[in-house]
């Protein structure tokens, strides 16, 4: 098979399916590329999103060789599309009826409001609609991706559960989730982007809810952004300065490390985080992951009370609740099960790995003219 993926850039988060899809080709004689259309943002690429990855012998981009890379592009037997809105790359493609397996976050991330504007409607028609009798598909990057193509009546009974897949760490995780208890305080995490939508006054709001009720609870606040000068107020305010450790940008293997050292993560990002990879990375560090459902990974990867905390959109209320409800339990034992349960999650399910075998197979299957497989759960399993 020659398969070519083609995104706005290559990072951390594309690179473990990458080079898994890399190694399938292979083995079966193929060849797979990932074309990147855009250069990374410089906000990116100071976080470190770049580092190491530039070296990956199937990388290759857009505008160093536009005539190399469309020829891969219009030649191979399927492409992996998304991360990009220029229908260009693949209007050959369409046009001769081949192969296209889109991946997307969300439509309406602003609200499905937006989905009465003629513009709009035309704009998605011409996209994907009209293209529901040839063979395009549909790869779901969050949970209320299917639910914004079925009211453009776009890709029926072709969208299957997707997301983004960073680096498993496989690790003894008892041994990690036990050296978490050696310390008494309770670590929280936020990691992310200070801007609106990340909503750090939320992670603020957790932590303070939880030390007015007596629990000895720490919160570490690694990234920078808009609105970091407002974040550093509101700590002085309310005397959170013993409280709350602010680190500026860490690098993706910083935050990592800052994962295997917390008990819990908060994810607290509103409907605008399409689908939010700290979410796997958190559990896959052995974090509990307490987790505003309008995320789009969020619905996929937590079952609520099982292996983490989903609470209703916005209500930080409701996860102050639950987080009390765990913290007041001696040995804390049910969040030390639930810690578990996420890393299992990642680890026997939501991994690179899995991903790309089952997306290999399914490219395949259509391929053949075969029916494609059929998974109950987890990726590639159908919206």
């Amino acid at each position: 098979m020659k398969l070519v993926f083609v995104s706005n850039y290559f990072n951390h988060h594309q690179q473990p399916v990458s080079q898994k899809l890399y190694e399938l080709c292979g083995e079966a004689g193929g060849s797979y590329f990932f074309i990147q259309t855009e250069q990374m943002e410089q906000e990116r690429v100071a976080m470190g999103w770049g580092n190491a990855l530039g070296n990956a012998e199937y990388v290759r981009s857009y505008g160093e060789d536009p005539e190399y890379c469309q020829r891969l592009i219009d030649e191979a037997d399927a492409v992996i599309f998304g991360g990009t809105d220029d229908e260009r790359f693949i209007q050959t493609r369409l046009e001769k009826k081949k192969p296209v397996w889109r991946y997307s976050e969300r439509l309406y991330k602003e609200g499905r409001y937006r989905f009465i504007t003629p513009r709009g409607l035309r704009r998605k028609f011409l996209d994907h609609t009209r293209h529901n009798g040839e063979r395009v598909y549909l790869l779901c990057s969050g949970a209320y991706v299917a639910g914004d193509f079925r009211m453009v009546a776009a890709y029926p009974f072709k969208k299957f559960r997707y997301g983004y897949f960073p680096e498993h760490a496989a690790c003894d995780i008892d041994a990690l989730i036990g050296e978490k208890y050696h310390k008494t305080t309770i670590e929280l995490l936020w990691a992310a982007r200070m801007i609106d939508w990340k909503h750090p006054e939320r992670a603020l709001h957790i932590t303070e809810a939880l030390l007015s009720t007596g629990f000895d609870v720490h919160l570490t606040m690694a990234g920078g952004g808009s609105l970091e000068n407002s974040i550093r107020e509101q700590i002085a305010r309310k005397n959170l300065e013993k409280n709350v450790t602010l680190t500026g940008f860490q690098d993706p293997q910083a935050v990592r490390a800052l994962m295997r050292n917390s008990h819990i993560y908060l994810a607290v990002s509103d409907r605008m985080e399409g689908w939010g990879a700290v979410i796997n990375e958190a559990m896959d560090s052995g974090c509990l992951v307490v987790a505003d459902r309008a995320m789009g990974a969020a619905p996929y990867l937590i079952r609520n009370g099982e292996n983490g905390i989903c609470y209703p959109t916005g209500r930080t209320d409701a996860a102050v609740k639950a987080l009390q409800e765990l913290l007041r339990e001696p040995g804390h034992v049910e969040m030390r099960r639930m810690q578990r349960a996420a890393y299992e999650t990642i680890d026997q399910l939501w991994n690179a790995d899995v991903a790309a075998e089952r997306l290999y197979r399914c490219i395949d299957a259509e391929l053949r003219g075969e029916k494609l497989p059929e998974y109950e759960e987890g990726p590639l399993s159908r919206e």
